[in-house]
């Protein structure tokens, strides 16, 4: 395991691309932080990994990062963007958010809270999360 770790920092860190603008948020509510550590070879960067929780009826407010986004889904739910027909995000459903990138926008509606594993690589000392409109 440890030596895979280095391989999917690596990895991770060649999604980073130009960041678009938004207005500074400092913290998702729904996030609790796991580990964080600087970026070896990156001094300006740093990665974080987080378990996301959304009960019903909570949303995840549209955002974009200062770097990547790397999850997996731990235990779906059902989900609603506004004007869109809900849909069903699945347990062991990846993804990759990718720097600048406006993603969320939704409503976790059912029974069941939205749980996710995520992995953050992103610029140190700037906000993990900046919400869009």
């Amino acid at each position: 395991m440890g030596a895979i770790r280095p391989v999917l920092v690596i990895a991770f860190s060649l999604f980073v691309g130009p960041f678009g603008t938004s207005v500074h948020a400092q913290d998702s509510s729904h996030r609790t932080e796991l580990k964080r550590t600087d970026l070896t070879g990156a001094p300006d960067m740093e990665v974080i990994s987080s378990i996301v929780e959304v009960k019903p009826g909570e949303e995840v407010m549209k955002h974009v990062h200062h770097g990547v986004e790397s999850g997996y889904v731990l235990e779906g739910a059902m989900i609603q963007s506004p004007g869109m027909d809900a849909t069903m995000l699945e347990t062991g459903t990846a993804f990759i958010n990718l720097r600048g990138v406006p993603h969320g926008g939704y409503k976790v509606i059912g029974n069941r809270p939205l749980k996710l594993f995520t992995v953050h690589i992103v610029d140190k000392g700037k906000p993990l999360y900046d919400y869009v409109k």
